[in-house]
């Protein structure tokens, strides 16, 4: 299905904006969900993550009773195990984890660059060798197979293959990478076959406005379905940097295509990327959380270095023992209208694996509402209000 991005309304005193994805049929006509709904999906959005090609602990039935638009598979992980060609006979990913709706593959950069066997990896301009983190094995992945698998795997959105240097890269090394990136940019796109697919560029540039600029001016250039801010979801880069790299890029993208914050998904986060112009994002951190017993509440707290993060409780403290209230009394999701903290501490602290379905859910849920209250926000031209009472909250 081909993408669309209609901008329906930007707020009067920021760069938010409120839109859709739209995705069209063969014929250019919208197209259709299994169950007759149509195939339009507003913005700013939350995908969740889908890694395996399922969202942890949750079925598709759960996961779409959160009300998601687009969701996520992971290309490094699905080319692994259990390989493209095994999808590909299923039908496809979407016939192979029974999910109807749309689907975004990334192109495997970020997982060759931060999961390789001990990290050692060879950056070649054919690709990069490294060594699998399952078993030590040598592998390789270049530009043009990163785009074969995932044309194999018929994602809906598929992503080009892009360097991912860390966050302490110099300037001389950010340079070469965005070089490097835009050269894959272009053979990736020259190899894309799947006629169904839509392409995602990604920008790349550090916190550098020079070369946050250059890199999406021509990345725009190559003329891609959609656009994606790169580089940006690095464990030790500072909130700060983030921002910069948002602020350099999203001037020189175009205002009809959708722009893509990658892997991020820290609700303060989303709140200022927003703001800045970002229209979707995505993180594993929902479900991640969800495992070690946490829940995410409204508002944000600050860390020892000064910096916001999100809100939240931990289910396995003793004192929610006896705590018959649900994660959030405002919450609609399955897990706060049905359960107890009681009743969800009590799973954790046994292991049982309903008790890291039912965070999960109230975590992706809360990220999702998230979206919704910005929308409302942007609607009504009050998103810096928004803004500051989240941040004060």
């Amino acid at each position: 299905m081909k993408v669309k991005f209609e901008l329906i309304h930007k707020d009067k005193t920021t760069g938010a904006r409120y839109g859709k994805a739209i995705f069209l049929d063969e014929n250019g006509n919208v197209a259709k969900n299994p169950d007759g709904t149509m195939q339009e999906y507003e913005t700013p959005m939350f995908m969740p993550v889908g890694t395996q090609a399922t969202v942890k602990t949750l079925s598709p039935e759960q996961v779409k009773a959160t009300n998601p638009g687009i969701i996520l598979a992971n290309t490094y992980h699905l080319w692994q195990r259990p390989g493209a060609d095994i999808v590909e006979r299923a039908g496809g990913l979407h016939k192979f984890m029974n999910w109807h709706g749309p689907i975004l593959t990334d192109s495997g950069g970020y997982q060759v660059f931060s999961l390789a066997h001990n990290k050692k990896k060879d950056i070649t301009e054919e690709g990069v060798h490294f060594k699998s983190e399952l078993n030590g094995s040598k592998l390789f992945l270049t530009p043009e197979e990163s785009i074969k698998i995932q044309n194999q795997l018929d994602s809906d959105i598929a992503m080009s293959f892009d360097e991912c240097p860390p966050a302490s890269a110099d300037y001389k090394y950010l340079k070469n990478s965005v070089e490097r990136t835009l050269r894959w940019a272009k053979r990736g796109k020259d190899v894309h076959a799947n006629k169904n697919q839509n392409l995602f560029g990604i920008v790349q540039g550090g916190p550098y406005k020079d070369l946050r600029k250059w890199s999406a001016e021509q990345t725009v250039a190559l003329g891609f379905d959609g656009y994606s801010i790169g580089g940006v979801a690095n464990d030790d880069e500072c909130k700060d940097d983030m921002y910069k790299a948002i602020e350099y890029s999203v001037p020189h993208l175009p205002e009809d295509k959708l722009r893509y914050l990658m892997g991020v998904g820290e609700p303060v986060d989303l709140v200022e990327g927003v703001m800045r112009g970002v229209d979707i994002f995505d993180c594993v951190s929902p479900t991640r959380l969800a495992r070690h017993g946490n829940a995410l509440i409204w508002g944000i707290r600050t860390t020892e270095k000064g910096e916001p993060k999100e809100k939240r409780i931990n289910l396995k403290n003793a004192k929610f023992t006896d705590d018959f209230t649900p994660i959030e009394n405002e919450c609609d999701c399955y897990a706060c209208k049905h359960y107890t903290k009681a009743y969800i501490h009590h799973l954790m602290k046994c292991d049982e694996t309903f008790g890291a379905t039912l965070l999960s859910i109230h975590n992706i849920r809360f990220l999702i509402r998230l979206t919704e209250k910005m929308r409302e926000a942007i609607k009504n031209d009050r998103y810096a209000e928004f803004r500051e009472q989240f941040l004060n909250s």
